[in-house]
């Protein structure tokens, strides 16, 4: 790998405490690389000790890691990507093995799922919140990773130069996975140990908060890429009530010839209305989603694959 371009990328916000020991352990694993730290408004001395380690220190005023990411791969120009948090929880041990295995199968993205090594590594719920979140991108999208929320990963240069970042906090792991899986790229993931956080070292990550938020980004993008399916399914669901409403009146007209529930009956037509709208809708947005994916993956072809001496 001694004429690939790698960059190490950690987003940082008040990370004074584990900084050193994370940039030291990139340094140590990849010694080549380039290890870039973006700093997100921190109040500590997180920017001050990370230029001391030897990392190349910039920011991004934008608060939030989706900001932070889309802000990276505008900025950052290399062959290979390490992305992984500045909290020392990640193994950097770990990473020439994840980049080996994107080059050599000339992956595009390779995900550190995380094993955890202490019970203080994970917060309270989030581990349900994951394995829940991982089961639901599985039943959307057909397939899935076993940890869509690791932010340890490996990208090639076609996928980062290719990805159009629109999260802006800590759903933006879940963004990754869903493009990696809507435009069919080949990935891994390899298993890796992680670490509770060093003493001093606090997450920002809220349990509830932001897994609401990474809920909601999985609904926004299901509709956005599956269109045809999330219109069709109300549409039916309207369809159904107004089948079920109309039944008594058709049995009624049927021995009276009278609709003495008027009320009823054009309820009933605004329903059917809604679903045939929510029909058309839905092939309409088809018919959108089937060229912006052709654009996306063109521009994801403009870049060569992944390869040793790139």
């Amino acid at each position: 790998m001694t004429n690939t371009r790698i960059a190490v990328l950690l987003p940082c916000y008040n990370e004074e405490a584990a900084i050193v020991q994370t940039v030291a352990g990139f340094k140590a694993a990849l010694p080549g690389a380039t290890i870039y730290v973006y700093d997100n408004n921190s109040s500590d001395r997180t920017v001050e000790v990370a230029a001391r380690a030897g990392a190349v220190v910039r920011t991004e005023r934008m608060q939030g890691k989706g900001n932070v990411v889309r802000r990276m791969f505008a900025d950052v120009d290399a062959d290979i990507y390490v992305m992984a948090d500045g909290d020392a929880t990640y193994d950097a041990a770990s990473a020439p093995a994840l980049v080996a295995r994107l080059l050599d199968e000339q992956l595009d993205m390779v995900v550190g799922s995380r094993v955890t090594q202490a019970d203080a590594a994970y917060r309270r719920g989030h581990k349900f919140g994951n394995t829940v979140l991982t089961g639901m991108l599985t039943r959307l999208f057909g397939r899935s990773f076993s940890d869509i929320l690791s932010g340890y990963r490996v990208f090639s240069r076609r996928f980062v130069k290719s990805f159009p970042v629109l999260s802006s906090g800590f759903e933006i792991e879940t963004e990754i996975s869903v493009h990696a899986l809507e435009l069919k790229m080949p990935v891994a993931e390899i298993e890796t140990p992680y670490f509770a956080r060093p003493e001093g070292s606090e997450s920002k990550l809220s349990t509830y908060g932001d897994g609401f938020r990474i809920l909601n980004t999985i609904v926004q993008l299901y509709r956005l890429e599956r269109p045809m399916l999330f219109f069709g399914v109300i549409g039916a669901l309207l369809a159904l009530v107004a089948v079920i409403m109309a039944a008594p009146l058709v049995v009624t007209y049927l021995h009276t010839h009278l609709v003495p529930r008027q009320p009823t009956a054009i309820l009933v037509t605004g329903l059917v209305i809604l679903a045939a709208l929510n029909g058309f809708t839905g092939l309409i947005l088809d018919t959108v989603v089937r060229g912006r994916r052709e654009v996306r993956r063109l521009a994801y072809l403009a870049h060569k694959a992944p390869q040793r001496g790139a």
